[in-house]
C-alpha cells in the first residue's frame, strides 16, 4: 500500500460513481456462471445507484432474459414476477442428479434407449402439459420452516416439498439425440417450454424421466421471454458497459414502455393524471386486473385496478409512480 507524506498509508482511490441512470428497466442476457444477484450488483455499478432489483431468479447455469428494474421502476417488478416465461432447454433422459440439472452430483444412471418417436415419450410430454401439480426441485428457494429448501438440502437435511399447481402452456420437443454419458446410454431432448410463474423446468426434466421409468435432468437452460420482454430486448453486460461508457449514462427502457410490455395501458386525460397523482380514484378502465395509466406526455402515472366504491364502479390507483407536485 502506498505511503503518504505524513508517514501514514494512502487508501486506494475509489472508482468514481457513475451518473445515475433514468428510472426504468434493463433486460439483461444473463451469462452462464453468474447468479441473478451477481447481475444486480453489476447493474448497480453501471446505473450509479443501489436501487436495483430483478424479477425472477435464474440459476447460475441458466442464461437469457433477466428483467432488472432501476430506481422507481423497481416498484414495477412485483407485476413482472408473475408473468409467463418461455425457455429453450435440453433434457437428458437416462441420468438423474441431486439438483435435477447438470450442476448436481449424479445419483442415478438407469440409462434410456428410447427415441423421440416413442408413444410413451409423447404421452409423457402430453401429461406434463397444461394444468399440473408439480413438486418443486429440492434445491429451490422455497422456504421450509423459515429456511430456504436449498440451504437445508446442502446441509444434508431431508427436504419434502408439497406439490403446487402450475400451468405448462407449451412443452414441445424440437430435436432429439441419442448419445452416451460416461458409458450410460441417454437421449438428449431439445425442448421449448412456456410456463406460468413458479414452474421449475428442472422439475419437468425430472418428472419426464420418472414417467418413462428412468431418470432425467437439465443440461442447458436459456430463458427467451419474460412477459412481453424477449431476447430481442436483451443486452449482455459487456454491451451495457460499453454503451454506458460511450454515452456517459446507462440507457434504460422508460417506465411507461416497460409497464406496457406486461400490462394493458390506459391513456389518461390531464384531469385523470392530476387526480391519480393525488391518489384519487378515476373512471373505471373496463379491464380485469392491473392496468398501466399513462399521462398525455407519455409518462407512467399509476397502476390502476377496477373496483367498486359505494356501489359505483371506479378505478383506484394501486401504485402511484408520479405523485402530484
Amino acid at each position: 500500500m502506498p505511503v503518504g507524506v505524513d508517514g501514514g498509508t494512502e487508501r486506494p482511490a475509489r472508482r468514481p460513481r457513475r451518473p445515475t441512470a433514468q428510472d426504468g428497466f434493463v433486460i439483461v442476457d444473463k451469462p452462464a456462471g453468474w447468479t441473478s444477484h451477481d447481475v444486480v450488483g453489476k447493474v448497480r455499478w453501471l446505473a450509479g445507484t443501489r436501487k436495483v432489483g430483478h424479477a425472477g431468479t435464474l440459476d447460475p447455469m441458466a442464461t437469457g432474459v433477466l428483467v432488472v428494474g432501476i430506481g422507481r421502476a423497481t416498484r414495477l417488478l412485483t407485476y413482472v414476477v408473475g408473468a409467463d416465461k418461455a425457455y429453450d432447454a435440453t433434457i437428458r433422459l437416462g441420468v438423474g442428479t441431486t439438483t435435477d440439472d447438470a450442476e448436481g452430483e449424479v445419483v442415478a444412471t438407469p440409462g434410456f434407449t428410447g427415441t423421440a418417436d416413442d408413444d410413451a415419450l409423447r404421452a409423457a410430454v402430453a401429461d406434463l402439459t397444461g394444468d399440473i401439480l408439480q413438486v418443486p426441485t429440492t434445491v429451490s428457494a422455497i422456504k421450509v420452516d423459515g429456511k430456504r429448501a436449498y440451504a437445508l438440502a446442502r446441509a444434508g437435511q431431508e427436504v419434502e416439498l408439497k406439490a403446487r399447481p402450475v400451468t405448462v402452456r407449451e412443452l414441445t420437443v424440437r430435436a432429439a439425440r441419442a448419445t452416451s454419458a460416461a458409458g450410460t446410454p441417454v437421449l438428449d431432448l431439445d425442448v421449448t417450454a412456456v410456463v406460468t410463474s413458479g414452474t421449475y423446468v428442472r422439475a419437468l426434466a425430472r418428472d419426464l424421466g420418472a414417467a418413462l421409468g428412468t431418470a432425467g435432468h437439465l443440461t442447458a437452460l436459456r430463458r427467451t421471454r419474460v412477459g412481453g420482454h424477449t431476447l430481442d430486448d436483451a443486452r449482455t453486460l459487456d454491451d451495457m458497459a460499453a454503451q454506458a461508457d460511450a454515452d456517459g449514462t446507462l440507457a434504460t427502457i422508460p417506465m411507461a414502455q416497460a409497464a406496457a410490455a406486461h400490462l394493458p395501458v390506459r391513456e389518461l386525460t390531464d384531469d385523470e393524471t392530476r387526480d391519480l397523482g393525488f391518489g384519487r380514484w378515476v373512471a373505471p378502465t373496463g379491464r380485469p386486473g392491473t392496468v398501466a395509466g399513462v399521462a398525455p406526455d407519455g409518462t407512467l402515472t399509476a397502476l390502476l385496478e377496477d373496483t367498486r366504491r359505494q356501489g359505483q364502479p371506479l378505478a383506484k390507483p394501486v401504485l402511484v409512480l408520479t405523485p402530484a407536485p
